[in-house]
């Protein structure tokens, strides 16, 4: 069950979700990153970059939360921007985040055209939604760019999915994380399988660290 991931469609993927039902989605997933630490791994992982970033872009946002955080710990010199492709998640990012925070809709491979002076692209609990190519495609594109990639997303582990099941079965009243939390942990990757991609896609300088929590922090320097 856990040598290969899986490729089944989480319920977030969808093209229609309910309002309500995507906003308790993306308010659980809040609860959940900061009761484990998420958020932490994020920041951590920015603020020991090579080079101070002046322009972040937080792709596939969802709630905005994470930028959040990041308006209040890191330097206010710093342009943070969100895109997510749901007019939900745009509108409750926006919600979340004062006017200093730019939220944008668009599409994760359009970040480029959307944003030409980045320099620090961040992607949380979102790569696991990609497949390999996409994934390798994306990390090429960044590298091309001379754009940095930072990456917080979750391991493949059997004891991370039967945890999640059991936790979000007895206190979540969300749909989607019921059955999204243990389905994402399926659908994530063993450390040596982000290695074989980073490969395939051309880098060479990066790094992938196990971190608290059954995540990995991937870091790659454009």
């Amino acid at each position: 069950m856990f040598k290969k991931r899986s490729y089944q469609k989480e319920l977030i993927d969808a093209d229609v979700i309910p309002e309500q039902d995507l906003r308790r989605n993306l308010f659980e997933l809040h609860r959940v990153n900061q009761l484990l630490g998420g958020y932490k791994i994020s920041l951590q992982a920015i603020k020991k970059l090579q080079s101070k970033p002046k322009t972040i872009v937080d792709i596939g946002c969802g709630g905005g939360d994470l930028l959040a955080v990041f308006s209040k710990h890191l330097d206010s010199s710093i342009q943070l921007i969100g895109l997510d492709i749901k007019d939900v998640c745009i509108s409750y990012s926006k919600e979340r985040n004062d006017d200093s925070v730019k939220i944008i809709k668009g599409d994760y491979r359009q970040v480029f055209s959307e944003v030409p002076d980045l320099d620090v692209v961040h992607a949380c609990l979102f790569m696991h939604h990609l497949k390999e190519d996409e994934i390798e495609a994306f990390v090429s594109d960044c590298l091309r760019n001379k754009v940095t990639l930072v990456v917080n997303d979750l391991e493949r582990n059997p004891l991370a999915y039967w945890s999640i099941k059991i936790i979000t079965s007895i206190f979540s009243k969300s749909r989607l994380v019921k059955n999204d939390a243990p389905l994402s942990v399926r659908r994530g990757f063993k450390k040596k399988e982000w290695h074989t991609m980073l490969q395939n896609a051309g880098a060479t300088n990066y790094s992938v660290k196990n971190k608290w929590a059954f995540r990995h922090c991937v870091i790659v320097y454009g």
